[in-house]
């Protein structure tokens, strides 16, 4: 059993520092037989659904995440990653993805009111679902956790400017 513990933790930590780095396609079978070896480690379960996101696998993140939320329910980056998996590709996003979407992003910052990039997601979602003051509270809010959020404050701006 020791020795299966500590291949588990070698191949999160590999995986884990590929998909720091950047390189989440190739953390991805690492992540993937650590998460096979324990589905009930939450690293495991977190960083293989993240490495999932990242490379546009968002429908096999969904159960992983749907899993790992109903066990780590106070986790805001597990809602923050299950919204992302919900809502998948943003211009191809249906009514029901993104609605899903914004519940998982909005218990994330019940959780954390800085989760990073949530409020910012949120923007984008009312701004292509046409709902401008929604999108632009939730632009001002990632302002607020990110002053130096340009794309936050770019498309703020063009929001403010259409209403004109």
């Amino acid at each position: 059993m020791s020795e299966e513990r500590d291949t588990l933790e070698a191949l999160l930590l590999r995986g884990t520092r590929l998909l720091h780095e950047g390189k989440a396609a190739e953390a991805i079978p690492m992540l993937a037989q650590a998460y096979v070896m324990d589905p009930e480690n939450p690293d495991a379960a977190l960083n293989f659904s993240g490495a999932l996101i990242l490379t546009g696998q968002f429908k096999k993140a969904r159960p992983v995440l749907e899993a790992l939320r109903d066990r780590e329910v106070e986790n805001a980056m597990v809602w923050t990653n299950l919204g992302a998996a919900y809502l998948g590709n943003p211009a191809l996003a249906t009514d029901e993805q993104q609605r899903k979407a914004i519940e998982a992003f909005e218990r994330a910052l019940e959780l954390d009111e800085h989760a990073p990039s949530v409020a910012y997601n949120l923007g984008l979602i009312y701004r292509d679902r046409q709902e401008r003051a929604e999108a632009a509270r939730w632009f001002r809010r990632a302002l607020k956790t990110n002053p130096g959020d340009r794309h936050a404050r770019s498309l703020l701006k063009q929001i403010e400017n259409s209403a004109d």
